[in-house]
């Protein structure tokens, strides 16, 4: 079979065992499984942060669009930095708020805020639809690895179902602080490998990164720009601006929130992100890398450039630590969504249904929905087949339809009250569903509408109308005042 499939599965067990012993000694409440018992500081929240938001997206979906879109690929840096630097004004009261009422996921903190849990249990829904995709990217990153580094002997689906295996046992075991600590290692390892790959192999095979640019320009002119169809500025604008909105909206990226002893270390981390994100930049160059070396790559196999250049380029033993790196960017931010999506279930669905739970019932509860969870991720990445980033792209459009009504609840004077929140996330998740389930897009509604329009990112339309449907529904609905809490 090789040394490298060797390699993955033998630091798979020791991750495994790291992750055990990270969470050892915790207690059995949900709050302490599931938000590492508040008290992690600067570093792990850091790293906890980074480890959701740096997975197999940054180290195989980042190269593969770079190796299939071109310039279009740079939308990724600039969405993430400028998330970073609003999270130094957005996560502090977000977590003030949360550690006040003592909330444990995203769906406490819209309850609370607009004091309806008819809005908690829509939000819970759509944290756990926007999740799901999130799930898959890591499983198919997991495919993607096994298969290309076995050389076929692995086949993508055992690999996934593997995968969805062990994750579902690591988080049952470990909870949020064994995948803090697994984090931790996941993050060394990656900025490591992605740093020499990007260096490395633009002057291995073209003589310099300056020198890649202009072969592949020069082979295929115009690949490096923005097209004037599909990706083009627009499309990059409006992508850009959904993303930024939308990556503190992941449930399990604003849980992670909650785990933080202070609201001093979202504000430090606001400074250091932007620099971290330069692990995506050696990823995206390994992509163009492959522009020339591996041709021929279309619709999802733009994901394997990454893999298949490497595979071409070094001996087994170093591919093995490649595919270790990539395994590792899969479980440890999957093993944070398994976290928080089996918590939506047992806090805000189970303990709605079942009120006298003991808090050990409800971790039990947490552990059970784990195993359904992961069983659905695994059931729908085999028999889906969309590119990394475009899954990931599709999950941004769901997920930042709760922006609008986050960022009302945080103003002196909530704008919406709780039926104009619930109806604007409504709009905007049902404009995303109607069009991912159709195939429907601005140009089947309106095909007379100018270009420019038809090249908005329809998750970026559904927001807007998200907006306009909670400002109109909040004016009828005024004589119901919503109660909010101002925060210092």
């Amino acid at each position: 079979m090789g040394v490298a499939p060797w390699l993955i599965g033998a630091f798979t067990v020791a991750i495994i065992f790291l992750g055990i012993w990270g969470g050892r000694h915790q207690a059995v409440s949900l709050e302490q499984w599931a938000l590492g018992g508040r008290r992690f500081g600067t570093v792990l929240v850091f790293l906890l942060m980074a480890g959701e938001i740096y997975t197999t997206f940054t180290f195989l979906g980042a190269s593969g669009f770079a190796y299939g879109k071109g310039g279009a690929v740079f939308y990724i840096l600039t969405y993430t930095c400028l998330a970073f630097v609003s999270s130094y004004w957005l996560l502090p009261p977000i977590w003030r708020f949360a550690n006040e009422m003592r909330l444990v996921t995203q769906p406490d903190f819209f309850e609370q805020k607009y004091q309806s849990p008819g809005l908690g249990l829509l939000v819970t829904a759509v944290g756990l639809i926007a999740l799901i995709p999130y799930l898959i990217l890591q499983l198919k990153g997991l495919g993607i690895i096994a298969a290309t580094v076995s050389n076929g002997r692995i086949s993508s689906p055992i690999s996934i179902i593997m995968g969805a295996v062990i994750m579902a046992l690591y988080v049952i075991a470990s909870g949020m602080r064994g995948s803090a600590w697994a984090a931790a290692v996941k993050d060394s390892a990656t900025w490591i490998v992605c740093a020499f790959l990007g260096i490395y192999l633009p002057y291995h095979y073209y003589g310099g990164i300056v020198q890649m640019f202009h072969q592949i320009e020069v082979a295929k002119p115009g690949f490096l720009a923005l097209p004037r169809t599909g990706e083009t500025i627009v499309w990059y604008s409006s992508t850009v601006a959904l993303s930024a909105l939308g990556l503190y909206m992941w449930p399990h990226t604003f849980c992670s929130v909650y785990t933080s002893k202070s609201d001093t270390a979202f504000m430090r981390n606001a400074v250091f992100m932007p620099i971290y994100a330069i692990i995506m930049l050696f990823a995206m160059l390994v992509g163009f890398a492959a522009v020339l070396q591996v041709p021929g790559l279309k619709g999802g196999e733009i994901d394997l450039a990454l893999l298949k250049l490497s595979v071409a380029t070094f001996d087994p033993w170093f591919v093995g630590v490649i595919g270790i790196v990539g395994v590792l960017t899969a479980l440890v931010p999957g093993s944070t969504i398994l976290i928080v999506g089996s918590t939506l279930v047992s806090n805000n669905i189970c303990r709605r249904i079942m009120p006298r739970l003991s808090d050990r019932h409800m971790t039990n509860w947490a552990r059970l929905s784990v195993v359904l969870i992961a069983f659905v991720a695994a059931y729908l990445t085999l028999v889906g087949g969309d590119s990394i980033v475009s899954i990931l792209i599709m999950g941004y459009s769901v997920v930042t339809q709760l922006f609008p009504a986050l960022f009302g609840s945080l103003l002196p004077r909530n704008p919406f009250t709780k039926e104009g929140a619930a109806a604007g996330i409504i709009a905007g998740v049902g404009t995303v569903g109607i069009v991912v389930t159709t195939g429907l897009t601005i140009s089947s509604f309106f095909p007379d509408a100018p270009e420019t329009i038809k090249q908005i990112n329809t998750g970026f339309i559904a927001l807007t109308f998200n907006v306009l449907v909670a400002f109109l529904v909040s004016v009828v609905t005024a004589q119901w005042p919503t109660t909010t809490t101002k925060l210092s």
